[in-house]
């Protein structure tokens, strides 16, 4: 069976993405993308001009942290960290995604 296009995804989901895939540890910028599009069995693919403006808006908020790191091929990169800020909002986004995909879902049943 043949994958459709990559779907679209809903403003601020990037974010809940970006905070979950770092609850597995730090994490540079190509890591997130590649944890996520993993993680959703290849469906969704995160571009660098969607991805690198949420994380600086993520830093920006004190959601994640960053520190200047080695890559595995010995390639300067920021590393991300979740904050307890950031544990905080991803558990409020989680539970809000939730009771939305579940009241799109009833809709769509009926």
């Amino acid at each position: 069976m043949a994958k459709s296009a990559t779907p679209t995804l809903l403003q601020g989901t990037l974010d809940l993405l970006i905070l979950h895939a770092l609850q597995r540890g730090a994490m540079h910028g190509y890591a997130i993308a590649q944890t996520i599009h993993l993680l959703s069995d290849e469906v969704l693919k995160v571009e660098e001009g969607s991805l690198y403006p949420a994380l600086y808006r993520l830093e920006l908020d004190g959601s994640i942290s960053a520190e200047w790191g080695l890559s595995e091929n010995n390639r300067k990169a920021k590393y991300y960290s979740i904050t307890r800020r950031g544990a905080k909002l991803l558990a409020e986004q989680q539970e809000t995604w939730s009771r939305l995909s579940e009241a799109v879902q009833k809709v769509l049943a009926r």
